[in-house]
């Protein structure tokens, strides 16, 4: 699903920067830079896929006991689905927080009012990353309802979870 991939230092800690001061995703900021010049249904495609490894990877962390790797991880998978159906249904970029918010409303007229709850809990889980104080309980019912939220997305995008 995922290769890993080595960068120089700097270009890393380049890379790093630009994602905490927009507050994103270092996969997200590398996407961008890789996918510019390609079709929105592409881009889609591509987010999803990192967005289905993120949250395999969370589900490990959270079998390690490791909360907050998995909260972010959680988060970033949410993120990723939702910029991933904006591409695919609207062929637009979402670049910030706010337009995640803006956007979710998309998602819960196609999907139902559930979304809200899964995007609370994503952002939950993002905040747990920095502040460590969710509950294994906290992250675990947090994981089912981003997975779900994941699941409704692949099927529009036609991509295996």
């Amino acid at each position: 699903m995922g290769l890993s991939i080595k960068i120089p230092s700097r270009a890393a800690e380049l890379l790093l920067k630009e994602a905490r001061s927009r507050g994103l995703h270092i996969q997200d900021i590398i996407l961008e830079k890789l996918e510019a010049d390609l079709d929105p249904k592409d881009k889609a495609q591509d987010y999803m896929e990192i967005s289905i490894l993120l949250l395999n990877e969370a589900k490990q962390e959270l079998d390690k006991g490791d909360l907050r790797q998995a909260s972010e991880k959680i988060w970033g998978a949410a993120a990723l689905a939702i910029k991933a159906h904006a591409y695919w249904n609207k062929g637009i970029r979402l670049s910030s927080h706010g337009e995640l918010w803006e956007y979710k409303e998309e998602l819960v007229k196609a999907f139902g009012s559930w979304v809200r709850d899964s995007w609370t809990a994503a952002v939950h889980m993002h905040i747990n990353f920095y502040e460590g104080w969710a509950t294994k309980n906290d992250v675990e019912d947090a994981y089912e309802k981003v997975s779900r939220l994941i699941k409704e997305i692949c099927k529009e995008i036609k991509q295996e979870t």
